[in-house]
């Protein structure tokens, strides 16, 4: 019995332990992390869903924005018209459908062109310092003084409402929050010891900028990216519902408020349908916004 014992005792101390589990990847903690904020999980599969459904509008929306039926007039929702008709007789889901084309596309392109002109402001003014990071400072100060809504106004009035002006005004009124943000982050990321070793082993400065120090302020550079997706469309629709900004025949939803402010008292309907995907969008893409500022904070790693 003693030797059974021992032997059973001897077996049990030789067993192999369990294998370690692997350490988690930068991309699996940050995924891990996102996929548990519900909101932002919810807000990103509504935004895909919105931008897949508006720009392949063409292919599943049964009715032409632009065809007009004078005689049938403005009418309420109905299982025909799902959001009524206008004052033209159009059918009103399709044009807010196809109106979000240019919303989308000068939410995302003014995110886009504002973030990269913001990251290279703030990463050059952040890196260099002295007097390269005193002059671009004060120029982005100088531009965050300016009263934005007038400026724009002036502006679109001057050379036209197309997306294009707008996308290009717009991001150059956007990238000073951006440039601030990344400074910041630069000038606590270029005193370690990985970019002192770039330095000791000769790499060019563009090379450490876009090689070792970017990358590491990816997380605040991709959150204001996103929100600004939301401060753009609803830019856009402030100017477009003053009249300032996209102009016919093209449409966006600010101008479809904006069509429809003088009808509000009989035709609600109008004004409901496109402040409604303006609001749904917007709230949307700040859930995301605040799904990946968790993701990347390192505080809520848990």
């Amino acid at each position: 019995m003693t030797a059974v014992a021992a032997g059973s005792g001897t077996g049990a101390a030789d067993l192999p332990a369990p294998p370690e589990a692997p350490p988690r990847s930068q991309w699996q903690l940050f995924r891990r992390r996102f996929l548990h904020h519900k909101l932002a999980v919810f807000g990103l599969i509504v935004i895909v869903i919105l931008y897949v459904l508006v720009f392949g509008a063409s292919f599943w929306v049964p009715n032409d924005p632009l065809e007009q039926d004078v005689l049938l007039g403005t009418q309420p929702p109905s299982g025909e018209h799902w959001f009524g008709t206008d004052q033209l007789g159009r059918d009103y889901f399709a044009r807010v459908i196809y109106a979000g084309q240019i919303s989308l596309k000068i939410g995302l392109a003014v995110a886009i062109i504002s973030t990269v002109v913001g990251a290279l402001a703030g990463a050059i003014a952040g890196f260099f310092g002295g007097l390269v990071d005193q002059i671009l400072m004060r120029v982005t100060d100088l531009f965050l003084i300016v009263p934005a809504i007038a400026i724009l106004a002036i502006a679109l009035k001057k050379f036209g409402g197309t997306d294009i002006v707008i996308i290009l005004v717009l991001a150059g009124l956007g990238w000073m929050s951006i440039a601030r943000v990344v400074r910041g982050q630069v000038l606590s990321v270029k005193e370690k010891e990985f970019v002192e070793a770039a330095r000791a082993i000769g790499a060019s400065n563009g090379r450490i900028i876009f090689r070792h120090i970017l990358p590491n302020c990816i997380g605040p550079i991709v959150v204001n990216a996103t929100l600004a997706i939301a401060i753009a469309i609803v830019t856009e629709s402030t100017l477009s519902f003053l009249g300032f900004g996209v102009q016919k025949p093209d449409t966006s939803w600010g101008n479809m408020l904006y069509d429809a402010k003088g009808n509000v008292r009989f035709d609600e309907h109008l004004l409901y349908f496109p402040g409604l995907f303006i609001l749904i969008t917007v709230l949307c893409v700040n859930f995301v916004g605040d799904g990946l500022r968790d993701a990347f904070d390192p505080q809520s790693r848990r």
